[in-house]
């Protein structure tokens, strides 16, 4: 009887050991586990700043373009504006004649 009670013992202390081998294992794996999903985020971080700046400096080019745009718009209305006084002088200088 006493036997059996030290085979229950050594097979509980047996099992629990096997227990504790086990979550060890489990404990460093997801250890791992978090040291690459740290990296990960902190690449995905690095990567959206890099990508928020793009965005900054895209709408910086946007707002560039625009201006540039209104700028020539009006330089071509002042062509066409210089174009219409020297056809009238072009004009008035043929009557002269």
């Amino acid at each position: 009887m006493v036997e059996n009670g030290f085979d229950l013992l050594e097979q509980k202390v047996k099992k629990a050991a096997e227990t504790v081998r086990r979550l060890r294992q489990e404990n460093k794996d997801l250890e791992e586990q978090v040291h690459k999903g740290r990296a990960r985020l902190q690449e995905a971080e690095k990567r959206l700043h890099a990508l928020e700046k793009e965005r900054e400096h895209s709408g910086d080019q946007a707002k560039e373009v625009e201006a540039l745009q209104k700028e020539l718009k009006g330089l071509r209305g002042e062509r066409e504006e210089i174009r219409g006084r020297i056809g009238r002088l072009v004009e008035l200088l043929e009557t002269l004649e």
